[in-house]
């Protein structure tokens, strides 16, 4: 019982996935396409017909479609010949051709022109539900390839510590854990903010993780990366010939983000005019691509991230206050660097397993002396520079003493108890710094070594020399 129970879930569930998805069905036998239509009516967002080439050119040029239903022999131009037009013209939908007549000349002849499955006449419901699914799995796929390309083009990395992809004990991190966990089964759309280089897209690819939407696609867009000529076709997709250049149709990353997560970087550089548009797919829920007079549904949830106050950016005009609010349903603020010095050791460990082995070469220690310094530094570049110093040491093969990051200010010793006299050298603040630590853990090296940063091996071996 309890099987069954789930099966009919993930059918449910299946089926549920198709609300999205456009068909065409060009058929000249209407009992055929009243067939076809009634049976993918009820699982699809929209179904169009048409009874030759000639009516269903108009549709094409004017949405995309996601599955074609194409019959072979058709008055005018034959369903080959224009699947091969499709094809030359940048047109990728699925297509399923259909024939009374079939033989194995006319299936090669089909799958040369680019179809993607074959049905022959007559056929039953489940036939042609069952080659649906698979065109549409297939879809499903390639978008998912198409992504992950993007992502792989442009070095996207993903934190390998949790699934929260958040590293660090501080108040700051417990509180933004908390958040992820209450914003990341709700469907609204997220404002992130915070200085550059605090974990924006880290932030948003935890909350798409963590939610239902994690087994479809989370597409990234950095809109301060794309001329303001070719964001709209970039977000919404276009048409061939919708402007000089477009050479054939392309979808747009709202598009490849169906059933998932899209996340707008740096969304105060939109041009307003496409922010206008943006706010009218985020209250709509449907796309309208360049060049294109129809809709497309689409189920997508928003996360947009800013290094600038957007409330400031509104106040100068140069951001759209009924955008900002649709964004803000749901609002997370990144504490810079400075604020949670204390998760310097974890991030610096993290930093060195994950760059260690990328470079092939060996992690480097790092004293608690320098471990004090880049704790009173104020970290500018917040997370991203501190990746960018492990980096840099791992190559040279020690950290830098000479960099503002790792230069000892005058009042580090103040870090330890008492004030350190001003002649104090470098290796007598380390050792006084330590045994602070050791102190504050009640003797517990295991614990120490943790905050220090450092092995436990070589905590013991710092001890053993002080005689301790």
């Amino acid at each position: 019982m309890q099987q069954d129970e789930t099966l009919a879930a993930s059918k449910n569930a299946a089926a549920r996935q198709w609300d999205s998805y456009s068909v065409l069905v060009v058929d000249d036998e209407p009992g055929m396409v009243n067939f076809i239509r009634r049976a993918l009516e009820s699982r699809c967002g929209s179904v169009h017909t048409a009874g030759s080439v000639e009516a269903a050119e108009p549709l094409v040029a004017q949405q995309r479609f996601d599955l074609i239903v194409l019959d072979i022999s058709l008055p005018g131009v034959s369903g080959v010949h224009w699947l091969k037009q499709l094809r030359e013209r940048g047109v990728n939908s699925e297509v399923i051709l259909m024939t009374a007549f079939a033989d194995v000349e006319t299936a090669i002849d089909a799958l040369r022109a680019g179809a993607s499955d074959f049905l022959l006449k007559p056929f039953s419901l489940a036939q042609l539900i069952n080659a649906a699914r698979r065109a549409f799995e297939r879809a499903r796929l390639e978008a998912e390839n198409w992504v992950l390309r993007r992502e792989v083009a442009s070095h996207a990395s993903r934190s390998k510590v949790s699934r929260d992809g958040l590293i660090g004990r501080s108040a700051a991190i417990a509180e933004l854990r908390g958040l992820l966990q209450r914003f990341a089964p709700m469907p609204s759309t997220v404002l992130i903010q915070g200085e550059s280089g605090t974990g924006k897209e880290v932030v948003a690819r935890a909350l798409h993780q963590l939610s239902p939407r994690a087994d479809a696609s989370f597409v990234p867009v950095n809109c301060a990366a794309i001329t303001q000529e070719l964001i709209e076709s970039e977000l919404f997709g276009h048409l061939k010939g919708a402007y000089t250049g477009a050479a054939a149709s392309r979808d747009g990353l709202f598009y490849y983000a169906r059933g998932g997560t899209l996340f707008l970087d740096e969304v105060a550089e939109l041009p307003l005019a496409i922010q206008a548009k943006l706010l009218r797919v985020l209250e709509e829920r449907s796309i309208r691509p360049v060049g294109s007079e129809q809709e497309i549904k689409v189920d997508v949830r928003v996360i947009a991230a800013s290094n600038k106050p957007l409330a400031d950016e509104v106040a100068a005009g140069r951001f759209r206050a009924d955008l900002y609010y649709r964004l803000q349903v749901l609002e997370l603020a990144l504490p810079p660097l400075r604020e949670r010095t204390e998760d310097l050791p974890e991030l610096v460990a993290h930093f060195m397993d994950l760059l260690s082995p990328a470079l092939g070469v060996a992690p480097v220690e790092v004293e608690p002396a320098l471990l004090a310094a880049m704790a009173a530094y104020d970290w500018p570049g917040n997370v991203r520079e501190l990746k960018n110093l492990i980096e840099r040491s791992l190559i040279l093969g020690y950290l830098p003493q000479d960099l503002p990051a790792t230069r000892l200010p005058p009042a580090v010793g103040e870090l330890a108890a008492g004030a350190a006299p001003a002649e104090e050298s470098l290796s007598q603040v380390e050792t006084r710094h330590i045994r602070a630590v050791l102190a504050a853990c009640a003797g517990n090296k295991s614990e120490a070594a943790r905050r220090l940063g450092i092995s436990r091996k070589t905590l013991e071996r710092k001890c053993l020399s002080w005689g301790e």
